[in-house]
This record gives C-alpha cells, structure tokens and sequence, in this order.
C-alpha cells in the first residue's frame, strides 16, 4: 500500500473530517486558491474511501456556469435503436457509494445546485424528474464542496439555505514551516530551495490590500519549485509560475519582480 496523495496536516481538519465522514455529513471546504482543499480531500478520499461501490471513492466535478442539472445527474440519450438513460457523476456516487466533491460550488448555476438540497439533510435521496425516480443515497455516499471566499460576489454567492446544510472547514496559506515541508514534500526540492518560495509568497500575500491580487497558493510554489528543479534560473521560474499567472498588469509585475530579486538575489 502507498502513502497515497501527499498532505501535510495544518490544524485538526483531519480529525474533523474523519468525524464528519463517520456520520456522512455533507462537508464544506472553504479557503483561497491553492490552499490545499482538493489534495487534503484526496487524501481523505485515500484515507477512508479507497473501493467503494465500482472502486472509485471520489468522483470530482469541476463546477462551471454552464453546468446543468443533466449534467450532475444524467440524461437521456439517442442511440442507433433506442433511448437510453446514462447516469451522471453525482447519480452514479449516490448509487454506488463514495465521495462526491463539487470544486468551486459557487461557480454553478443556482438553479443546478439547489438539487443537492435533499443529499444534504436528513433524507438522503437524489430525485430524478425525468425519471419520475428518487434514489436513496448508497450509505457510503458522502457530498463535499468547496470554494474561495475571496472571489464572492453579490451574483456567485453560496446561498446560506445551501451553507447551512454542510459542517464548514476552513483552509488557509499554511505556516511558514508546513510550507516549506510542503515544497520539499511535493516538488522533491530542498530547504535552500523552498524556504525563499515561501518567504517570496509570503511577502506577495501582504501586499494584497496594494496589489489587490489574491497571492500565490502553495500551488503555484510547487510548480515553481519544480522547474527550478529542472535546471531553469530561479528568477525566471518565479517570473513564468508566479509573476506572470498572478496579474498582467506592468506596475504589479514589476512590484512582484523587484520582490523576486530582493529574495533571490541576496
């Protein structure tokens, strides 16, 4: 058996996962962009649903404002004879059993999320319309979703009738310590290496009432840290993965260069 998908724990989430997997409590996942939700929930997926059903124990979907409910839940399709019905990810998870986490919920459509509602309380069941069906939820079945406060807004807002149905665990940049364990964890990189990423992007992350950029997630410092790995100047790798991804805007990049040259060249 492998150590699975690779996470460092920052707090007690672990703890308070297990426990809301024990009672197949819907969870939600809250924190920025890169700030390790979807490994921590590879990890539990690993840790706690490694074969459910058909072996799979997390099935993702990647919200978007054109998802629609045929698509979470399944269609009907045309074929050569006849009209089949094709189950979606999240009908197949209520079946079969495992985790279904929905990344960025409040990218969604409103309309198409407001069919969670009934996996999500004490009933447990997925109500198909076109099938005239409801399908109770298999007892592994767990529903997690996740999303940036930071990008909220008066239109992608989760509704507090959704909120209000999911025990809420909360991700931030971690410690200065974990990160740099992070690094050299995930992009096989060394202390010399991670420790002035890390102190870059903290840097970053307190000028954001100035930059008004979200700073870099840890994310951003794995990749990084890879391609300083792979032989290209430290400089450069900062400029591509970090600089560049986070603002298109000259004043910003270059503020974000000097910062780079203040770290990497000392």
């Amino acid at each position: 058996m492998t150590d699975g998908p690779f996470y460092v724990p920052q707090g007690d989430e672990m703890a308070i996962f297990e426990a809301a997997y024990a009672s197949r409590l819907p969870v939600l996942l809250k924190g920025p962009t890169g700030s390790g939700k979807t490994r921590f929930l590879e990890h539990m997926a690993w840790r706690l649903s490694p074969g459910v059903g058909d072996g799979a124990g997390l099935r993702t979907i990647a919200c978007h404002e054109d998802l629609t409910v045929g698509d979470l839940v399944g269609r009907h399709l045309l074929t050569a004879d006849e009209t089949v019905w094709v189950d979606g990810p999240l009908t197949s998870a209520v079946r079969d059993g495992g985790i279904c986490y929905l990344d960025e919920i409040v990218e969604a459509r409103k309309d198409t999320t407001v069919v969670i509602h009934s996996l999500t309380d004490h009933r447990r069941f997925l109500p198909i319309e076109k099938l005239n069906q409801v399908i109770e939820a298999h007892p592994d079945f767990q529903l997690v979703i996740s999303y940036n406060p930071g990008y909220q807004s008066a239109l992608k807002e989760l509704k507090p009738s959704t909120r209000q149905r999911f025990v809420a665990i909360d991700f931030d940049y971690p410690e200065e310590d974990i990160e740099i364990e992070i690094l050299k964890g995930e992009a096989d990189t060394k202390e010399e290496v991670a420790a002035p990423l890390v102190k870059l992007a903290n840097h970053i992350r307190n000028l954001d009432e100035v930059t008004h950029l979200e700073g870099p997630g840890t994310r951003l410092l794995v990749y990084t840290a890879q391609l300083i790995q792979g032989g290209v100047d430290p400089t450069l790798a900062c400029t591509v993965a970090i600089t560049s991804v986070l603002t298109d805007e000259p004043d910003t990049a270059k503020t974000l260069d000097e910062l780079v040259s203040a770290v990497f060249g000392a």
